[in-house]
């Protein structure tokens, strides 16, 4: 039973984790489409997504155990409104799930939850994608300046004189 329990625990804090960057993640996505910044906009909103899906495989985890799932996330929306601090937030977020994840496959594997644990791994893998695509961005950033956001917006502005729908 206690098996089950602490993986109930950690399934729960992951959710709460997932729920926060959804709720960040679309806070981002919201404002970079404001600003014309189509592709930062994109790649927040697929995340956010992702995320969501990474809840719904946690949460069936859980009742499968016989848990309740807790629809809490971890903390508040940070209200960044500057690019580079919303992607260093990103990367931020990101690498703590990986850390996170890492950790909790191995308390479950020591506790003899190899699906618990699978799931927990698959999920660091997942993340890493998000971690790499965040810390690109800011690599692009530092590397073209202003220039990369002024890029985008122009993209935007383009496709609307053009009479055509931005990129999603």
């Amino acid at each position: 039973m206690a098996r089950k329990e602490k993986s109930i625990e950690l399934l729960n804090r992951a959710v709460a984790d997932e729920l926060l960057a959804v709720n960040q993640y679309m806070y981002f996505h919201f404002l970079c489409d404001d600003m014309g910044y189509d592709m930062l906009s994109s790649l927040f909103r697929r995340t956010a997504i992702t995320e969501m899906m990474h809840v719904e495989r946690l949460a069936e985890r859980i009742l499968f155990l016989k848990g309740d799932v807790e629809m809490k996330p971890s903390g508040e929306v940070k209200k960044i409104k500057e690019v580079k601090s919303m992607l260093e937030k990103a990367v931020e977020m990101e690498t703590g799930s990986v850390n996170d994840y890492n950790a909790w496959a191995n308390e479950c594997g020591a506790a003899a939850d190899s699906v618990t644990k699978q799931i927990f791994e698959g999920l660091v893998g997942e993340e890493e994608v998000h971690l790499d695509a965040f810390d690109t961005e800011v690599e692009n950033l530092e590397k073209f300046g202003d220039h990369y956001l002024v890029l985008q917006s122009i993209e935007r502005s383009k496709a609307t004189a053009a009479g055509t729908p931005s990129a999603e």
